[in-house]
């Protein structure tokens, strides 16, 4: 037992330098750690000009309303817009069929309950998921800011125990 972190001990699956990391599914939160349950409209988004007017060689390309770059990892932790009044920045949700969110934009058009997931490619957005509606999880309300260093801490957590152990939502937000 990881003393620091309240979790068992594993090891963090690594891969090999050059290699692609092998998709793993992450786990859904404990029960425990769900505070609530909200239904809402999700679509997706891209960096792209379709969905932010920026195009690349613009110094805003890819990054998002707190200042950190949009990324999506099914294996740890992708970035998603909603509405702050709703879900404030750094709150953290679980989408099933996609996985761990973090508010880090805001997005024009996301008002209310809804929330846009980030894709790399709109070929992606429409494959895979296009406008649903779900219940998502929340497990962490946000503090009303998402850094970087707040990505990477989570993504670790995420990547060593699959899901994110309280004691590391107590740090990292």
């Amino acid at each position: 037992m990881n003393r620091y972190l309240g979790v068992p001990d594993r090891e963090p699956k690594r891969s090999k330098p050059g290699k692609k990391r092998e998709s793993m599914p992450v786990l859904a939160p404990r029960e425990e750690q769900v505070l609530h349950t909200v239904k809402v409209t999700a679509t997706g988004y891209t960096a792209g000009y379709e969905s932010t007017g920026k195009k690349p060689g613009h110094p805003q390309y890819g990054i998002t309303y707190s200042g950190v770059k949009v990324k999506r990892d099914r294996n740890t932790l992708s970035t998603i817009a909603a509405d702050p009044k709703v879900f404030p920045l750094g709150s953290i949700l679980y989408i099933p069929d996609y996985g761990y969110g973090i508010v880090a934009d805001i997005g024009s058009a996301i008002k209310g309950p809804k929330i846009d997931l980030y894709f790399t490619t709109t070929k992606q957005v429409f494959k895979e998921w296009g406008k649903k509606e779900v219940e998502v999880q929340v497990i962490k309300t946000g503090s009303g800011k998402c850094t970087e260093k707040m990505l990477k801490t989570l993504d670790q957590a995420i990547e060593t125990y699959r899901f994110l152990p309280s004691t590391i939502l107590e740090e990292a937000i």
